[in-house]
């Protein structure tokens, strides 16, 4: 009997730590599938999901830059995915339509709440960036019923905009990066500034003794968010190598009906990472 097919589709993608995590999770549960990655052209995002489906492949996990475009490829979305306005797992259901889901948020509030014991209501959240990592995991936050959250980026008017989509009993406001100054109890780095060595210009006055500060990005060592978080004497710093094995997780399930454990997996990859 064949296995199961599935992958992950991104440009670039031969970094991408999926294909070993899934076949952790495989392993684990007694699955027989088969994971791998794609790169398709920045050009043909549709044309390689068609064809990966065509040729029948079961799931695909979709990464930067197409997650927008999966979005508005699919036919059927999960209300997370509507939330987050953009897909990271496609599948197929009993009628052949092409469906979308978004784990990111689920993800990474299972990371917050379950490996790290956090509890988020009634609490102060400060969310760094704009972009599409950010709105994937406002819903899910928010579920959580803090007691407010800021959302600030280096255009103030994207945040506001990003704030607004989410407007509701909660309060939930959009600024730029300096008309920030409170302290809070959970700071979240969604930005890409990790990437490059960056730090957003940020008051230190955001972090107190009792902050935890997580950055949605990861690495061998401290990422520079974390190590300036450290400094300025956070309680806490958490990377996002949590958050990645935890969406995928929900993908697996999703895909599967089962869950992993996740974190056999984690300890797995954190010791490669390092």
């Amino acid at each position: 009997m064949e296995n199961d097919l599935y992958a992950v589709v991104g440009h670039p993608i031969s970094h991408s730590k999926s294909p070993r995590i899934h076949s952790l999770f495989a392993e684990q549960t007694g699955q027989a599938l088969e994971y791998t990655a794609i790169q398709a052209p920045l050009e043909d995002f549709a044309g390689t999901v068609n064809t990966f489906f065509n040729r029948g492949g079961k799931g695909l996990n979709v990464t930067v830059p197409f997650k927008e475009e999966a979005w508005n490829l699919v036919e059927e979305r999960t209300p997370a995915a509507d939330a987050a306005g953009a897909v990271n797992t496609l599948y197929r259901d009993d009628q052949q339509r092409l469906c979308g889901d978004n784990t990111d948020g689920p993800g990474l509030v299972r990371d917050l709440t379950v490996n790290h014991g956090l509890d988020l209501k009634d609490k102060s959240i400060l969310v760094l960036g704009a972009g599409g990592a950010v709105r994937g995991i406002l819903a899910p936050l928010i579920a959580q019923q803090p007691l407010r959250i800021v959302v600030a980026n280096r255009t103030p008017s994207k945040a506001e905009k990003l704030a607004g989509l989410f407007a509701g009993p909660l309060p939930i406001r959009g600024c730029g990066f300096d008309e920030v100054e409170d302290t809070f109890d959970l700071v979240i780095n969604g930005t890409s500034a990790s990437l490059q060595g960056d730090l957003p210009p940020l008051s230190p006055g955001i972090i107190g003794p009792k902050t935890v500060s997580y950055d949605m990005m990861y690495g061998p060592e401290l990422t520079p968010f974390n190590r300036w978080a450290s400094d300025q004497g956070a309680g806490q710093v958490i990377d996002g190598l949590g958050m990645l094995v935890e969406q995928a997780a929900e993908s697996f399930a999703r895909w599967r009906g089962i869950r992993p454990d996740t974190s056999l997996v984690m300890e797995a990859l954190r010791d490669r990472v390092g």
